[in-house]
């Protein structure tokens, strides 16, 4: 008999055999769930909650097994060692902190959490997804975890303002969206922030930049030039931001505006402003334009936008054009074109109406330059390119290249490859840089070939 007719043979019983275990594992898991809710419920009444917050790590965990202990030894249950250690640090996690989360958050090699139900949950590492074995024990679950979420930073989620965006204490994105909307359950997506800021040095040597490249953003910081950064979704616009806010001098006074704080500035003098969603009421809302007209009162020496998104625009446009330079920004865009672009249509959101050639004349002083970034196919996120503006031809805003990423295709390991070229043009800037008294070599500018 061949080997694919005694598989053929086999395959049934053996079928049975796996969805058997696969049963068992299965009743075995909701049988360790239901005996975890039912501590977890009785440890509430047990523990004073407000003092094992404060209580040391080794302590708390004493505290909890003397609990679980006497509430096993009530109900005549005993548990395997290595059961009764799992049970403790889930019950532990469930009290103080994200429940089944919590593995997640404090693995650093996981830089997005994306909750699609209670059963599945994948995770990014190094820029690729892949599914993770943990779980909820159900819907009512991650469910209770997102309002925990939401509590945390003053906000709400319910059936009445179903999505909502916060942030959790280390500064990582969080977005959850409930049903009616959500029609599979609840789903919730968390952009984890590393918990050591990524510096210039990581970039070079990520390859997201080159050493010539880093010099040439330190000078333009430093020299109060006023920079948009434009990419997509996921591509490290915050991060990239981030590390340019690290060239602002100490002793500049420092105004964040944010729909989510997560901004990690490392400067002593910060003011953080974030935005405020609507009340129960549909009142109350302190929206970016709101926060960014009440910047220019603060006596700001740099005002850092998280992102652009909507009216907003004008305010900050305006702010660049009457003495607040040195400003940085992010936009959704996918080419430095487009970023304008989107920049013209946000402003005609602000209600007014302005004359296109006005408008983008308004845009093309305010903005020295703007810096494309990109998550390529796998996974990597580079600088593909900077561009400085350089006035108005006609309606048209002037742009020209000064630094770009060149692709040449994948290698074995299906890794992308590519170099950083110079286009060979000295950007007018310079003359801004070399009056106060920064100067970069002349090799930086020099045309790749």
């Amino acid at each position: 008999m061949g080997i694919m007719a005694r598989i053929r043979e086999r395959s049934p019983a053996t079928d049975r055999g796996m969805a058997a275990a696969g049963r068992g594992d299965d009743q075995k898991e909701s049988a360790f769930n239901e005996l975890k809710g039912k501590i977890h419920y009785r440890l509430i009444n047990l523990l004073d909650l407000s003092r094992l917050a404060d209580t040391e790590d080794k302590l708390l965990q004493e505290d909890l097994r003397r609990g679980v202990d006497i509430i096993l030894a009530e109900e005549n249950l005993a548990l395997p060692l290595p059961e009764k250690d799992r049970l403790c640090k889930e019950i532990r996690d469930e009290l103080l902190g994200y429940g089944p989360l919590e593995p997640l958050l404090h693995d650093h090699t996981v830089n997005d959490i994306l909750v699609n139900g209670y059963d599945q949950i994948f995770v990014e590492r190094k820029g690729k997804l892949e599914k993770s074995f943990i779980r909820f024990n159900d819907n009512a679950h991650l469910l209770k975890i997102i309002e925990k979420i939401a509590a945390g930073v003053g906000r709400r989620i319910d059936e009445s303002s179903p999505m909502v965006d916060a942030r959790l204490p280390d500064g990582s994105r969080v977005n959850a969206i409930i049903p009616p909307l959500s029609l599979d359950g609840p789903s919730l997506s968390i952009r984890k922030f590393a918990r050591d800021p990524i510096r210039v040095h990581n970039l070079i040597g990520f390859g997201s930049i080159t050493q010539e490249v880093a010099m040439v953003l330190e000078a333009m910081v430093q020299a109060r030039l006023n920079i948009l950064i434009s990419g997509g979704t996921g591509t490290g616009k915050t991060t990239f931001l981030n590390v340019l806010s690290s060239f602002i001098p100490n002793d500049e006074r420092i105004v964040t505006i944010e729909d989510s704080a997560e901004l990690q500035l490392q400067q002593e003098h910060v003011v953080r402003l974030e935005t405020r969603p609507a009340n129960l009421e549909g009142m109350g809302e302190i929206t970016q334009r709101d926060l960014v007209k009440n910047a220019l009162r603060m006596r700001p020496d740099r005002i850092i936008l998280g992102e652009v998104r909507s009216g907003e625009a004008l305010d900050m446009l305006q702010a660049m054009n009457t003495g607040h330079d040195g400003s940085l920004a992010t936009i959704h865009a996918n080419s430095p074109r487009d970023a304008l672009t989107r920049l013209e249509t946000m402003v005609s959101m602000a209600g007014l109406n302005i004359p296109d050639k006005a408008l983008r004349h308004q845009v093309s002083s305010a903005l020295d330059v703007v810096v494309q970034i990109a998550r390529l196919s796998d996974g990597s996120r580079k600088m593909m390119g900077l561009h400085e503006i350089i006035g108005m031809e006609g309606d048209v805003i002037t742009v020209q290249e000064i630094f770009a990423y060149e692709l040449m295709g994948l290698d074995e390991e299906r890794k992308v490859k590519g170099r950083f070229i110079t286009t060979g043009i000295r950007p007018k800037f310079m003359k801004r840089l070399e009056a106060m008294g920064i100067n970069l070599p002349n090799q930086v500018f020099r045309e790749t070939f």
